[in-house]
């Protein structure tokens, strides 16, 4: 099948290289501009442009290109992760079907398996949709489920998402799509996550913020420095308020959390023993503002 790709980062390349690897001509690969990237600010490739070079593919940023294929007989365009709507008059040029990684309409929107951990949710899944003007609106091809872990990180469960989806979006070519179902169920919206999200609040549960210590980018404050927290674990109460230390485990709002990996600002990574042996925080200091 003579096709269009629409992607950016990382879990976009895998569907890309297996498209091509099952034999469809991807004609035309649209990617988000190189971006500054680093302290030197060199301008940078996203993940699925560098794929679409070292597999020889024409690659563009330039999204209206995909009229130019669209005359040129491309029969489908593919969206994972592309990271922009498409427009109305470009969906009339082309049929587009998405690779959204939920259970619509659970979750449409931009940060749907992050949103799905913060919640609390124990399946998730992959969907395969007609593209509509809407925002993750349109009907379903395909779906599969999967359990999520209650210690599975962010990047665990999107690799394991990205594999399903791979596979789901080859197999549905190659058999033919078939008729898609409309989303049945209450929708929720999936937001990007801002940076504030990350700052944690001790006075929450520490169910809830071993959920956030999950998404990988959480953090705190000791001794007025930065402190993220990469890895942890929610254990029973422990005496003190919020914020408070006693030995490896944090006080919150409900139960505690033990730390098992931080990265203080300035530092590498290391283990929280090793972290609590160097710094030796007192029992009555406090992490947070």
């Amino acid at each position: 099948m003579r096709l269009v790709y629409l992607g950016t980062p990382e879990a976009a390349v895998p569907p890309l290289r297996a498209l091509v690897a099952a034999g469809h001509d991807v004609m035309l690969v649209v990617s988000q501009p190189d971006r500054k990237r680093g302290r030197g600010g060199a301008l940078v490739a996203s993940p699925v442009k560098a794929a679409a070079v070292d597999l020889g593919l024409g690659v563009t940023d330039v999204v209206n290109d995909v009229f130019e294929a669209a005359r040129a007989g491309a029969e489908l365009g593919v969206v994972v992760a592309f990271g922009k709507l498409i427009k109305t008059d470009l969906l009339s040029a082309l049929p587009f079907v998405n690779l959204h990684f939920s259970l619509l309409p659970r979750w449409r929107g931009a940060a749907p398996v992050e949103r799905a951990i913060l919640a609390g949710d124990t399946e998730t899944g992959v969907c395969l949709m007609a593209l509509e003007a809407g925002l993750d609106t349109g009907p379903v091809y395909r779906r599969t489920v999967t359990p999520i872990d209650p210690n599975e990180t962010v990047g665990a469960l999107r690799n394991r998402l990205v594999a399903m989806g791979t596979t789901m979006l080859v197999d549905a070519l190659a058999e033919g799509l078939g008729e898609p179902q409309a989303q049945h169920g209450e929708p929720t919206h999936a937001a990007k996550l801002q940076p504030e999200e990350f700052i944690i609040d001790w006075t929450r549960s520490a169910v809830e913020l071993h959920r956030l210590v999950r998404l990988g980018r959480a953090w705190t404050t000791f001794r007025q420095k930065r402190l993220k927290i990469l890895s942890a674990r929610a254990v029973d109460a422990i005496a003190g308020p919020p914020g408070t230390l006693n030995g490896l485990v944090v006080a919150t709002g409900q139960g505690g959390l033990e730390l098992l990996d931080i990265q203080p600002e300035g530092r590498p990574t290391q283990a929280a023993p090793a972290w609590c042996n160097g710094a030796r925080p007192t029992h009555d200091e406090r992490m947070g503002p």
